[in-house]
């Protein structure tokens, strides 16, 4: 993942935890479906396996947390 895509999801994951519960919380999928063997995430929302599974179920409130786990990973990715 280059650091501008990194800085995207970084970016994205920061208004969307700020936006909260006033909109329906979006999936983060940018249709770049290809999991880093290294990592075990997607190269393109990174997301695990298991997190890309449940999305479909998972009510805002769980959403926001994986919104949140995926601005610390683009962070320490940019770090």
């Amino acid at each position: 993942m280059s650091m501008t895509a990194a800085e995207e999801l970084a970016r994205r994951a920061a208004a969307i935890q700020a936006a909260g519960h006033s909109a329906p919380v979006p999936s983060p999928c940018v249709s770049v479906c290809r999991m880093d063997a290294a990592s075990g995430l997607c190269e393109g929302c990174l997301r695990t396996l298991d997190e890309i599974a449940a999305w479909s179920t998972l009510d805002d409130p769980a959403r926001l947390k994986v919104w949140m786990r995926i601005g610390q990973r683009a962070c320490k990715m940019r770090a």
